[in-house]
């Protein structure tokens, strides 16, 4: 709650970090932006984490011990906050689809789901099989996990791909990009049918677990002491702005509205020209954006960055280099800005001098 008093094992600081993001989530700072940094204690030996993809078998132990392992052996400096992420695969919300489980592949370290809606008509609704072998295994990791790190770490909400994203993933992209254009309003039937999905899964988690004493945090590790995830559509690059509007826009908003904060994922330069409309959603505090793989890193997307910030959002910045902090703070201010630097820090002495920097030219 939110003035009781917590502790974390792996994060001595949890109580003073709780109050560095609240003041985040007003657009206000304390003395500086936010950093999310983690390095190794013993800078000569370095202890990974669980494994993408880990749990999917239904081993549960094996991952949550591997990730205890990693905290012992890691310091969280700032407002980086030690949480699992538990994940299926990028599409594990549609594994969850009823006659869905019999399309899920697993396959050298990924796992998707094959398209298997290849007639609407022989498929008249998407409902979230809650009895099924994925939902229940997916839910039970979370209890599991929540039981063991209880008073140690979080837990991360899932990778949603809701909405849009969810009918591309059962249905096939070309065969949706087709419907979009052939049978729009009954597709706007079904994402009217399929808008609280986000919303239920959501609450199955937070409810099964121990969100509501610790906060919420997500893949993209944001944290908040109420309801907090990562918004995304991917299927955005795909469509027109006025197919956006119709199709993505609303349900993006729908699930910003339900949530306390967020995040909304911006990936690739095809999905820029929905940026207008996605800062005009009220409710979205934050946007993420991912250049994606061939295009420039963060440093030249400082124009994009001030037109997010100016329109009273917040960003997460990569930067490659102490250098490019400093860059970035010049540029940007302190206001709305959490940086989770990509360089390998070695360890606390290196860290301090960023924050030090920041809380001194602040």
């Amino acid at each position: 709650m939110k003035n009781q008093k917590l502790t974390l094992k792996y994060k001595d600081d949890f109580e003073q970090t709780k109050k560095y993001w609240e003041t985040f989530w007003e657009g206000e700072i304390i003395d500086r932006p936010l950093l999310i940094i983690l390095f190794p204690k013993d800078e000569n030996k370095y202890v990974n984490g669980p494994s993408y993809l880990s749990g999917i078998d239904g081993n549960f132990e094996k991952p949550v011990n591997e990730f205890e392992n990693f905290c012992e052996n890691t310091f969280f400096f700032g407002e980086a906050i030690p949480s699992l992420n538990i994940s299926f695969g990028p599409d594990t919300i549609s594994y969850c689809v009823k006659e869905a489980d019999k399309n899920v592949r697993i396959k050298s370290g990924t796992a998707w789901i094959e398209p298997f809606v290849s007639d609407w008509e022989n498929f008249k609704k998407i409902e979230i099989d809650k009895e099924g072998e994925w939902y229940k295994k997916f839910l039970n990791f979370y209890k599991y996990a929540s039981k063991k790190g209880d008073g140690k770490f979080l837990l991360q909400m899932p990778d949603f791909h809701t909405h849009l994203d969810l009918l591309r993933a059962i249905r096939g992209s070309e065969n949706l990009c087709i419907d979009l254009i052939e049978r729009p309003d009954f597709i706007k039937k079904i994402l009217e049918e399929t808008k609280d999905i986000f919303i239920d899964i959501y609450n199955d988690i937070y409810n099964s677990t121990n969100m509501g004493k610790y906060g919420t945090t997500c893949w993209i590790p944001l944290y908040s002491e109420k309801k907090y995830c990562t918004i995304q559509c991917d299927f955005i690059c795909m469509i027109s702005v006025a197919m956006f509007r119709k199709f993505a826009l609303p349900y993006i908003e729908h699930e910003a509205n339900f949530l306390d904060h967020s995040i909304f994922h911006l990936d690739g330069p095809g999905a820029l020209k929905h940026l207008d409309d996605l800062l005009s959603i009220k409710k979205l505090n934050a946007v993420q954006w991912v250049p994606g793989a061939g295009n420039k890193p963060h440093i030249y997307w400082i124009d994009l960055f001030k037109k997010i910030i100016k329109a009273g959002k917040s960003v997460i910045i990569y930067p490659h280099s102490f250098e490019e902090i400093k860059t970035f703070h010049k540029e940007l201010g302190p206001e709305r800005i959490v940086y989770q630097p990509l360089w390998k820090i070695k360890n606390l002495k290196e860290a301090e001098e960023i924050r030090k920097y920041l809380v001194e030219n602040t």
